[in-house]
């Protein structure tokens, strides 16, 4: 209870220093029904303080916690990113043996603060349209964090002022998020032109209809992460929300983009950071590089090679022994600006969602070939980068293999020999590869999404690690599967996690066991 206190004491006060040059918040869509104007003018800046505390929660704004998240582990896990500082070596993600400090990162930092800035919100505004909002960010957070996990305390969390709590299964967590979304779209349709603050929102400046329209996006990502192991439920949920009266994010004017609150957390990362702490990953590149996609310089800027090996968007490998010095800063780097905003979801990933769905037999309004073609345009659309007509009819190109630059790190084979262009004659296996890499290319940089899509899929087709740390837990072929829980859950909620990982989790508590929505 004492760590719990600390904790939404500190979240509340981040969430004001954040926040502290804006001033005079005007009053909020609270009863302030016998309040004064400073009480209302308190109260609005409350909610808007914790409003933008919890939507920076889902992609990470804090910088340290970022990193954890979208670099070091979704970046490396989900082929976007690999890890350039050699003082990484034999504690990080990408070779599978993370020192507790490590993996304690979105279970500890993150899990809290949805609860604490939820109930607050909750308790300064009687504005249910706020707290529907509310309930879709936290809801879009903990699906990260038990994607990541498996089990997590999250129905019982903060009974009795406490964090310590039972763990709830996998299904029950997912069951539980789609009920919350389904009642926050219930609520919001029927509010649909009443729009609140927009200095309550990094996302969508208080628009009600964009957040149904992502309420409903995640609802169909959702549903498809769970169609292999509850394929009735998955369909019903994705049908509702595809087919929902205000829908989906369709459009790229619809996409979910979180305004930084200081600097863009990548920008620091990446390039001031020891000179960089991340690189992008040769997975993508080599895909991209093989495609001949246009988008490659919107999304990474050039090797910077001085000797030797000519320069082009050539990415470091993941899971390797990073060498010392500047080497491995050579590589290609994301294309990123210090006030880009950051993406939550974009009309392409939907398309793809929808895609997936025809190909399971959904009604999702079109056909699989061509709601994937619908993606591909959208994503070029979102870059402004013309030629999608040509991209998505290249029927020859395919993945290039990685020749590291410098000699050290290359891998022998192609990753994937699949092409472009959608072939209604090819197998299932084939059009779902199709449909997996290239929403994974349009994804980027959703690491952590993309890691997900690995592990349900086995698409796209990574390159193995070089490095393996696990000790014989992890299968090199399969990639990690999850995070262990932190040491702090078995000192601090030893009976419960215990419970979880003998009752829930259906595995040893280790990087190599599969989650519930991997069908076996």
């Amino acid at each position: 209870m004492k760590r719990y206190k600390i904790l939404f004491l500190g979240a509340l006060l981040s969430a004001a220093a954040q926040l502290s040059c804006t001033k005079n918040y005007e009053a909020y869509n609270t009863d302030s029904s016998g309040a004064t104007p400073e009480e209302v003018e308190r109260d609005a800046y409350v909610l808007s303080s914790a409003m933008i505390g919890l939507q920076a929660w889902v992609v990470p704004l804090d910088i340290n916690s970022h990193q954890f998240i979208e670099c070091l582990l979704g970046g490396t896990m989900g082929g976007y990113l690999a890890d350039a500082n050699n003082g990484f070596n034999g504690k990080n993600f990408a070779t599978y043996n993370p020192e507790n400090g490590w993996l304690r990162v979105p279970f500890n930092e993150v899990l809290p603060k949805l609860f604490v800035q939820t109930k607050t919100i909750k308790q300064v505004s009687s504005d249910v349209s706020v707290h529907a909002v509310a309930d879709i960010v936290k809801v879009m957070a903990a699906s990260r964090v038990t994607d990541i996990y498996g089990p997590i305390p999250y129905s019982k969390v903060g009974e009795n002022g406490a964090l310590v709590a039972p763990y709830d299964a996998q299904e029950q967590v997912y069951a539980l998020m789609f009920s919350q979304l389904d009642s926050a779209i219930h609520t919001l349709t029927a509010r649909k032109t009443q729009n609140f603050s927009s200095k309550a929102d990094l996302v969508y400046d208080g628009n009600v209809l964009q957040w149904i329209k992502l309420a409903n996006a995640l609802k169909l990502r959702l549903a498809i992460h769970i169609s292999d192991v509850s394929p009735v439920k998955a369909r019903q949920m994705g049908e509702e929300a595809v087919n929902h009266e205000i829908g989906v994010i369709r459009s790229n004017a619809d996409n979910a983009f979180v305004k930084p609150i200081n600097r863009n957390p990548f920008r620091v990362i990446m390039y001031e950071y020891n000179n960089g702490d991340s690189r992008v990953s040769a997975d993508i590149t080599s895909y991209m590089n093989g495609y001949g996609d246009p988008r490659r310089e919107k999304y990474f800027t050039a090797s910077t090679f001085s000797n030797g090996p000519s320069n082009g968007f050539f990415g470091l490998r993941s899971g390797i022994q990073i060498p010392s010095g500047n080497t491995a800063k050579e590589y290609a780097n994301m294309n990123v600006g210090e006030s880009d905003k950051l993406l939550w979801f974009n009309a392409a990933e939907v398309a793809f969602l929808q895609a997936e769905g025809a190909l399971k037999g959904w009604n999702m309004g079109g056909s699989a070939a061509s709601l994937y073609n619908q993606g591909i345009r959208l994503s070029f659309e979102q870059w402004n980068v013309n030629g999608a007509d040509a991209y998505l009819n290249n029927s020859s190109s395919r993945p290039a293999a990685y020749v590291d630059p410098l000699g050290s790190f290359s891998y022998a084979g192609l990753p994937s020999t699949i092409t472009i262009k959608w072939v209604e004659e090819g197998t299932a296996a084939q059009k779902l590869e199709r449909i997996i890499t290239q929403k994974w290319i349009a994804n980027f940089p959703l690491g952590i999404e993309a890691w997900t899509e690995y592990r349900r899929t086995g698409y796209p087709k990574l390159m193995e690690v070089m490095v393996n740390n696990s000790g014989g837990r992890v299968d090199s072929r399969r990639m990690a599967r999850r995070l262990p829980y932190p040491q702090e859950e078995y000192t601090e909620n030893n009976k419960n996690v215990n419970d979880a990982v003998s009752n829930l989790l259906k595995g040893a508590d280790n990087m190599g066991t599969d989650l519930w929505w991997v069908k076996k």
